[in-house]
């Protein structure tokens, strides 16, 4: 009897992401060593892409739900101009300021989730519209004016602060990130949302009140955005353009992330090495040729091969379980029909292999357990 020979394994189907950031940095590093492999540009990139991360969580959250969220490049825009607008023109406190930014960001989130859970309207298209509402606001609020910066050593400090060389909105991601994963993994609101974004319907004849997740996902989106608003106005100064340009690297980040740590799911720390991977391979390209738009080319590419990546791994997967079950029991099953088992919690919304109703029943009422 031939023995099967036992395989290496490095990681590379969880941690290929690592893999890719080391060859990155060692490959810059030998072609511009007097640029690249320096502590000046581990805090740039680390503090430059912090907004980056934060509203990359934001997509994460609804995503985890079966829900897009498109509103949140707009909602941060609105946010940053909104707090600078009232800061600098109409004079109020720094404190009053970001709580009424806070709010406006989860109001948007809170409407998002009326037009999705009430009005029954695909979120893409819901959050799509809220999008460009939200950008005619903005212009409302600016004037179309580039908005006069905030000013006061305070305010500059919320996010300039020196914390062991890393400027302090770095620490802010890493708290984010750090409460937002134990949000979604150790607690019954986290597992509700990933048995709703990988069966709806079962999870509602669980008994998950899926309306109410769903809604609470786009509005903790919405007040996320509202930060990253804030922080990044306190960071660089208003801008009334940037939230658009951030709205694509932070849904690559999260699908390349769904690749990574946990396969199949989208998860905190596979989107933050997505985000990081991504944001250290355009620093290092731009270094070298001093082109601006490798930004979106580098992005684009990403989140086009992400998403090609995980639909290949979730027919695959269909696949292999479409042989195991006609090994098992010995009857065809229906070319095309969907494959026995739930489908993949948090991945890919719309497109989840639905599974057996029975089965998707058991799974979710195992998550409410």
């Amino acid at each position: 009897m031939k023995r099967d020979r036992p395989r290496l394994n490095l990681g590379l189907d969880r941690f290929s992401g690592l893999y890719i950031w080391a060859l990155i940095i060692i490959v810059f590093s030998v072609w511009q060593p007097a640029l690249f492999p320096t502590m000046a540009t581990v805090h740039s990139v680390a503090s430059e892409q912090a907004i980056t991360g934060i509203l990359a969580l934001a997509v994460l959250i609804p995503l985890a739900a079966g829900a897009y969220d498109l509103s949140v490049g707009s909602t941060i825009n609105l946010s940053c101009i909104l707090v600078t607008e009232l800061m600098a023109n109409d004079h109020w406190g720094m404190v009053p300021s970001i709580v009424v930014t806070l709010l406006v960001g989860v109001l948007i989130g809170a409407v998002n989730g009326l037009l999705v859970v009430r009005l029954h309207i695909d979120s893409f298209i819901a959050t799509l519209g809220m999008a460009t509402i939200v950008a005619a606001v903005q212009t409302i609020v600016s004037g179309n004016n580039q908005p006069v910066p905030a000013e006061g050593t305070a305010w500059n400090n919320l996010t300039q602060t020196s914390v062991f060389g890393f400027q302090i909105v770095f620490v802010y991601l890493i708290v984010i990130a750090v409460v937002l994963w134990w949000m979604l993994q150790r607690t019954p609101a986290g597992r509700y949302l990933f048995a709703i974004g990988g069966n709806r319907e079962a999870a509602r004849l669980s008994g998950v009140k899926v309306s109410r997740y769903v809604w609470l996902s786009l509005i903790l989106s919405g007040g996320l955005s509202g930060l990253g608003g804030v922080l990044y106005a306190s960071l660089l100064g208003p801008s009334l353009t940037f939230g658009q340009g951030m709205l694509l690297p932070a849904f690559a980040a999260v699908f390349l992330g769904s690749t990574q740590i946990r396969p199949g799911r989208f998860n905190v720390w596979g989107t933050l090495l997505a985000v990081y991977v991504l944001a250290t391979g355009v620093k290092g390209l731009q270094l070298i040729t001093g082109v601006q738009w490798l930004n979106d080319m580098f992005n684009g590419v990403a989140l086009i091969g992400a998403v090609g990546f995980a639909v290949w791994r979730q027919r695959a997967a269909a696949r292999r379980r479409l042989v195991g079950a006609r090994a098992g029991d010995g009857t065809p099953s229906a070319p095309g029909g969907p494959p026995p088992g739930p489908g993949n919690a948090g991945m890919l919304p719309g497109h989840q292999v639905s599974g057996q109703a029975s089965s998707g029943a058991a799974q979710a009422r195992a998550v409410q357990a």
